[in-house]
């Protein structure tokens, strides 16, 4: 997963990354990348089930179980890497020198390392000490993963803001701590919010993965039919098409929640 790349664009920091692109919230032609994106996954898929029900009604309905365990370990690592990512974005500004070498030290390490190797490491390696599932072993790992990254998305999103707020919020008698949550972040969330929306949806992506340490998510099912149909062509065509509806929604959902803090921010 590549690095967020910073552009300042219009006074505001834009960070670029892997996930899905989030539709423009201004954006409201009824057709556009979006609409024609998800309309032709779901013309696609139709077609499939009305011209060739078998095998691809039977794909579909193997999948499900594995979508469950799919959004459950995504849920679940959203959780942790959230609140990991702002206190590691806060660690990166930090004054004090320990915390921000803490902070800075677990970005660069972890960012240097692919996801796939941390999930075989903690699965496989650490089970030498400790024996944990494949699917508390995938949480962990995403987590940690992407709590990195999202960390760089907070500081940046947090260092986009005008020092003089922080001043003015300290002429009135607010800690530093008030001033970070009261007045900071709560501007700062504006600009973070595209880019961790992107890193959740990335996440969600990054599950199939997983599916090396026998997780029954979506594409450990997938595997499974595959090893008794032989119908590869078939199942991974089903699987790209439920994998892009689903990251197409979640973008359309983080465009819709962007435009609803612009909306509230300016009256």
């Amino acid at each position: 997963m590549p690095e967020p790349d910073e552009n300042h664009s219009k006074g505001n920091i834009v960070l670029v990354t892997d996930g899905a692109s989030i539709p423009d919230p201004r954006e409201w032609r009824l057709i556009n990348a979006w609409s024609i994106s998800l309309a032709g996954a779901i013309c696609v898929l139709a077609g499939l089930f009305l011209f060739s029900p078998d095998p691809y009604e039977r794909i579909v309905r193997y999948l499900p179980d594995g979508m469950l365990v799919t959004f459950k370990i995504t849920i679940m690592s959203i959780c942790f890497a959230v609140p990991l990512g702002l206190l590691t974005g806060l660690g990166r500004i930090s004054r004090n020198r320990g915390i921000n070498l803490i902070a800075s030290t677990y970005v660069e390490i972890i960012r240097g390392i692919p996801l796939l190797v941390q999930l075989f490491y903690i699965y496989y390696a650490l089970s030498r000490f400790v024996t944990v599932s494949g699917t508390t072993s995938a949480v962990i790992a995403i987590s940690i993963c992407y709590g990195a990254y999202m960390g760089e998305v907070f500081r940046a999103g947090i260092s986009a803001i005008p020092k003089g707020q922080t001043e003015a919020a300290r002429s009135l008698g607010f800690s530093r701590v008030q001033t970070m949550f009261l007045v900071v972040l709560p501007q700062a969330w504006r600009t973070i919010l595209p880019p961790v929306g992107n890193e959740c949806i990335a996440m969600l992506k990054d599950t199939a993965l997983v599916s090396i340490m026998a997780v029954p998510d979506i594409m450990q099912r997938a595997r499974s039919f595959v090893g008794t149909t032989y119908l590869y062509f078939e199942t991974y065509t089903v699987v790209a098409l439920v994998y892009l509806i689903i990251t197409l929604l979640l973008s359309k959902a983080v465009s819709i929640m962007e435009s609803r803090l612009n909306y509230y921010d300016g009256k």
